[in-house]
């Protein structure tokens, strides 16, 4: 005589078997497509932030080389003013003009990753206030 277990026991330990399968693979696809849309995200948003990044950086270096451009024609200007009277004055606006000429000369224009850019960027803006002062 059969077992309990017969061909109809070994059906439904199959159908529950296929079942849980399917579940399962209901399961992993949410979560393989999870992974799939992350990936695709991440991809997609790091190729846009490098544009944007390189974008803002041509902005931003093109508005420091415009900044740092009229402080240097300011300074060849007022020098070049300057040294047909001379006098005691003039002399001392004549060295802060020099320096702020050498420090201009000197800022790393070909280097992004020069790590005191803003802090040179600062001294620039400061010798260029004390002139106008």
């Amino acid at each position: 005589m059969p077992s309990g277990r017969g061909f109809g026991g070994d059906m439904a330990a199959a159908a529950a078997s296929a079942n849980s399968d399917m579940f399962d693979e209901i399961v992993m696809a949410e979560e393989r497509f999870h992974g799939e849309g992350y990936q695709e995200g991440y991809a997609e948003g790091s190729h846009v932030g490098v544009i944007e990044g390189r974008r803002y950086g041509s902005l931003h270096g093109a508005k420091i080389g415009s900044e740092i451009g009229c402080y240097l024609g300011f300074a060849l200007t007022w020098q070049c003013l300057l040294q047909k009277c001379m006098d005691e004055k003039n002399s001392k606006k004549i060295r802060v003009l020099d320096s702020l000429i050498g420090m201009i000369q000197k800022f790393p224009y070909e280097d992004p990753t020069y790590d005191k850019l803003q802090e040179d960027l600062e001294k620039i803006r400061g010798k260029f206030k004390q002139e106008c002062v």
